[in-house]
C-alpha cells in the first residue's frame, strides 16, 4: 500500500503469581526477542498495568513497555500524564503510550463509573488526547475544553521528544480517524462498539472489512500515513502443520469458515513458514508491520519473532 515498516513483535501478558514470576516473564520475552510488552487495563484478574509496567521496564534493558491500551475514562488525562512522563523518565524513554476511549461495558457496570454513548467517549477522548500532547510538551498548557479545563506546565519531562509514541487503536471509523491523525501507532481491530465480544465479531473481521478500516486510516491520515505503524493484536495463535483443520475448528468461535479464520489479520495458523509467509502477504498488502500476541502463545510464536524481527 503506502509503506514498507520492519517487523516488530509484542506480548500482551495478563497476569503473574508475584514479582519473581513477573520479573521471569518479562525478561523471558525480551530474550526470545519481542520488542514490546504490554498489559491491558481491565478490572478483572489482572496486573493493574501502571505499577507492573514500571516493574517491567526495571527487570529488562531493551524492551518497551506499554498498555493495550489505558481506559481514558478511568484516570483524569493529568493524574495519567504525570505516571506516563514518570514511566518514560524512569525506563529510559521505553514507554509506547496505548490510551483508548473505553469499551468493556463490564468494567463500568461492576466499578459504577458511568458507560456514555460511543459519541461522548469519544468526544471525551480527543480532548484527553489534546491534554496529553499539551502536558508533554514544553510550554505550559492552557487547554478549555468540553470536559478539561487544565492550566499547568506538565512535569516531569518524558525522556522521548516531543511525547512517547501514542498507540490508539479501534474498529470504527471515528475512532480509526484519530488514530490516523494524532497516534504514532495504529491498531487495527474487531469494532466493539457492543461493548462486549461475542460470535457477531466475525463478520467485522473480514478481509472487505479489512480493507474498508485501512481506508479510513489512509483517507484520515493524509501525507502522514506513511509515518505511522500498524498494528494487529492477534488472538489466534496455533503453530501447527494441520492449517485448515485447525482454522476449521476454530470457526464456530467467529461464525466464520474455516478459510474465513485464515484470512482475518488476527489469526495466525499455520506451520512456521507459513505463518512467516502470511505475515509477509499482511504487510505487502495491508502494511501490518507490528504483530503483538498473547502470553499464552509467546513460546509457540518465538521463532516466527526469530525470523522476521528487525526484517
Amino acid at each position: 500500500m503506502g509503506h514498507s515498516r520492519k517487523f516488530r513483535f509484542g506480548v500482551q501478558f495478563v497476569n503473574a503469581t508475584g514479582a519473581d514470576d513477573w520479573r521471569r516473564k518479562v525478561q523471558e520475552a525480551e530474550t526470545l526477542g519481542y520488542d514490546a510488552v504490554c498489559l491491558s487495563d481491565h478490572f478483572g484478574d489482572q496486573l493493574a498495568p501502571l505499577t507492573a509496567l514500571m516493574q517491567a521496564a526495571d527487570a529488562t534493558r531493551n524492551v518497551r513497555v506499554g498498555a493495550g491500551v489505558f481506559d481514558n475514562d478511568f484516570r483524569h488525562p493529568v493524574v495519567l500524564g504525570k505516571e506516563l512522563a514518570t514511566l518514560d523518565l524512569l525506563s529510559g524513554g521505553r514507554l509506547e503510550l496505548g490510551i483508548g476511549a473505553g469499551w468493556m461495558k463490564k468494567d463500568y457496570d461492576e466499578s459504577g463509573i458511568p458507560y456514555d454513548t460511543p459519541r461522548i467517549r469519544l468526544d471525551r477522548f480527543e480532548e484527553a488526547v489534546a491534554v496529553l500532547k499539551g502536558l508533554f510538551s514544553s510550554s505550559p498548557l492552557n487547554f478549555e475544553g468540553r470536559y478539561y479545563q487544565v492550566k499547568m506546565e506538565g512535569r516531569p519531562r518524558c525522556v522521548q521528544r516531543p511525547h512517547p509514541p501514542f498507540f490508539i487503536g479501534g474498529g470504527g471509523r471515528r475512532m480509526l480517524g484519530i488514530a490516523a491523525r494524532e497516534a504514532d501507532i495504529v491498531g487495527i481491530n474487531f469494532n466493539l462498539a457492543a461493548g462486549e465480544y461475542g460470535p457477531g465479531l466475525g463478520a467485522d473481521a473480514s478481509v472487505e472489512s479489512t480493507q474498508r478500516k485501512l481506508g479510513w486510516v489512509r483517507e484520515a491520515a493524509g501525507a502522514r500515513y506513511a509515518d505511522l505503524e500498524l498494528n494487529v493484536l492477534a488472538f489466534v495463535v496455533v503453530v501447527t502443520p494441520a492449517r485448515e483443520q485447525v482454522a476449521k475448528a476454530v470457526g464456530p468461535h467467529f461464525n466464520l469458515s474455516g478459510e474465513g479464520v485464515l484470512a482475518m489479520p488476527y489469526a495466525l495458523i499455520g506451520s512456521l513458514d507459513e505463518i512467516v509467509a502470511t505475515l509477509e502477504e499482511r504487510r505487502a498488502m495491508w502494511d501490518i508491520s507490528y504483530v503483538t500476541v498473547g502470553e499464552s502463545s509467546m513460546h509457540a510464536f518465538a521463532p516466527v519473532v526469530a525470523r522476521l524481527a528487525g526484517r
